[in-house]
């Protein structure tokens, strides 16, 4: 899924404590919109099929080493080729100092050139991970987030349900709050997604009748986590008398978000029904299925009754949750 969205250059030049060798403008209004880096070892020998401009470059050890062996005249060519292709920025690994014609050359092209003290595949595998996180695709959602014996749940529900009065109580058992009310998903990769909160409420949360109030604050800075892998989610609506709910958990029920199917039960709510302990017992469930054990198909093995029909998967929309 291509990325709409964009990181600062003075964001990964902090992030990495990078060397300026030639900035070449300003890296706060320098913008990177590709996940994707490059190694232009091809592109210095000539071939520029499938190259695109519009990713970082980096340059190793290998790169340094081949290009040494070419001429004076053929070295000049590949270095102001490849420059005035424009890259967004060029970082040179492991130390290595760039000639003086590089430098001048990125200074004639306006492609600013920094410099790592790192290897070149522990820095190209650590920004590659950055850029996955910063450009993912993502979206905004009302719910809460939670960390339960590190399962990520995010809890949804119409306002006023209880969904931060949930949080609240698995905070005092010991869990961590990630994001209340607002919670911004990011899809990481092909399987993943990572919720966390907007910066300028983090930390906070709402309850109605006390106002707001800061978890850290109150509970200590191990009540909280900035972000946190979604395992599950957990739908919280008003007890329906009329409605059937499953009760034995052989029913596959999924929620899509940004393209992907996370599992998903739904609780009702009524008084007298604890809230946390249900969800510490979903999320305890929901870790002992991904290990391959299901209480519910043992239960029916007991009881000598066929467990090959399971009942369908369904599948939600997690837009759908709040028509």
């Amino acid at each position: 899924m291509k990325s709409q969205f964009s990181v600062s250059l003075a964001r990964i030049v902090e992030e990495f404590s990078l060397k300026p060798i030639s900035v070449n403008g300003d890296p706060a209004e320098i913008m990177i919109s590709s996940a994707d880096v490059n190694r232009p070892g091809l592109q210095f020998s000539g071939y520029y099929e499938y190259y695109d401009n519009d990713r970082i470059q980096i340059v190793g050890k290998s790169e340094v080493s081949f290009l040494e062996t070419l001429s004076k005249d053929e070295y000049e060519e590949r270095i102001s080729k490849f420059l005035s292709t424009k890259p967004p920025l060029v970082v040179i690994a492991r130390g290595i100092e760039p000639s003086e014609f590089f430098v001048n050359q990125a200074n004639i092209n306006n492609v600013p050139l920094y410099q790592t003290s790192e290897s070149t595949s522990d820095f190209m595998s650590a920004l590659i991970a950055f850029l996955n996180v910063q450009l993912a695709p993502r979206i905004t959602r009302h719910g809460v987030l939670v960390d339960v014996y590190g399962e990520g749940i995010l809890i949804l529900g119409e306002s006023g349900v209880g969904k931060s009065e949930a949080a609240i109580e698995l905070v005092k058992r010991g869990h961590r709050m990630i994001a209340d009310d607002a919670v911004e998903i990011r899809r990481v990769s092909s399987r993943s997604l990572v919720g966390s909160a907007p910066e300028n409420i983090r930390h906070f949360i709402e309850l109605r009748g006390i106002g707001v109030i800061n978890i850290s604050r109150i509970f200590g800075v191990g009540a909280v986590k900035p972000t946190e892998k979604i395992d599950m989610v957990i739908k919280l609506e008003q007890w329906d008398s009329n409605k059937a709910y499953d009760r034995m958990g052989l029913e596959d029920e999924t929620t899509e978000i940004l393209g992907l199917n996370i599992t998903s039960i739904t609780i009702p709510i009524k008084p007298g029904r604890n809230l946390a302990v249900i969800i510490e017992v979903a999320a305890m469930n929901n870790r002992q299925k991904k290990m391959g054990y299901n209480a519910a198909n043992e239960l029916l093995k007991k009881l000598g009754m066929a467990t090959d029909i399971i009942p369908e998967r369904t599948s939600t929309n997690i837009d759908d949750v709040y028509k």
